[in-house]
């Protein structure tokens, strides 16, 4: 397929593009909230949050259904994890004081991670353009549509199947003509649009668009979605643009995969394992002091 207006994501486009200086202590690095999990997936929002700590975020709040939040906040002690109201399905309920003040004070969010679409997460995600901070929407975010609002562009995080749930078309309709599609989501959303696959589209709302073809077969794993989504909100929450912050988080996660595919084998390594390369990786490319 001939996308001539597609660059390629390469280590040297990304030199073009620093991350923003890593400072002296956490709170230059950022603060943000995973909004995620569920009764019955509760490990999602572990794997994006730590991947956004391994992507150098200085500070993590996790906001999850109350009966996980213990096990969460042991298996993650660097976080505040957050417990809210869950409804009769295990699915984050409304209601809740403590998770709007949680997001008032982030650089970064992300919500969706191992949720179901709710009208409850329709009616929170509509809210979130009025935050000044970067919103990243993955799974069960992207399931009940997203608006265009005002504001930094939301960075959305679908597959094929996300984005023609998302279109009101066919996953064979995306697979057909990606580029087309992402184009327009991220036209109609002012989003910028990580649409995942074998090539990775990531396109803004201006039509910048740029393709990623590294990492391999086995990162289509369950779970390698959420380290992904939690390295672009880690990125974000360091001060990354939303364009900037998708591009490393797309990269990084492919490079991750492609070590792993060198150190594990191409099939059957863990989405836990793609978060423990992403300092390695960083560091070797001069990224952690730029």
């Amino acid at each position: 397929m001939d996308w001539p207006a597609v660059r390629d994501l390469t280590p040297a486009a990304l030199q073009a593009m620093p991350l923003p200086a890593p400072g002296t202590s956490k709170e230059d690095r950022g603060r943000l909230c995973v909004v995620g999990g569920s009764v019955q997936v509760p490990g999602a929002a572990l794997l994006a949050a730590e991947a956004a700590l391994r992507a150098g975020a200085g500070k993590l709040q996790i906001a999850t259904v109350r009966s996980c939040a213990t096990a969460l906040g042991v298996a993650v002690p660097e976080a505040l994890v957050i417990g809210l109201p869950e409804d009769a399905t295990g699915e984050i309920a409304p209601g809740s004081p403590a998770l709007r003040a949680a997001l008032e004070q982030c650089d970064a969010v992300l919500v969706g991670p191992g949720m179901r679409a709710t009208p409850f997460l329709t009616r929170f995600t509509a809210r979130l353009h009025q935050m000044k901070a970067t919103v990243v929407l993955d799974a069960g975010a992207l399931n009940g549509g997203v608006c265009a609002g005002a504001g930094a562009p939301f960075i959305l995080t679908p597959h094929a199947g996300e984005m023609a749930f998302m279109c009101g078309g066919r996953k064979e309709d995306v697979e057909r003509s990606p580029l087309e599609h992402a184009i327009k989501m991220a036209s109609d959303t002012s989003s910028v649009v990580v649409l995942k696959g074998p090539r990775t589209l990531i396109v803004g709302p201006d039509g910048e668009a740029w393709i990623h073809e590294g990492g391999g077969p086995g990162l289509g794993t369950s779970g390698s979605g959420d380290a992904l989504a939690g390295l672009i909100t880690g990125f974000a929450a360091r001060g990354a643009t939303p364009m900037e912050a998708a591009l490393w988080g797309v990269w990084t996660h492919g490079e991750a995969g492609r070590l792993l595919a060198g150190s594990v084998g191409p099939l059957g390594f863990l989405a836990r394992e793609i978060s423990l390369q992403v300092p390695g990786i960083l560091q070797r490319f001069n990224c952690a002091d730029s």
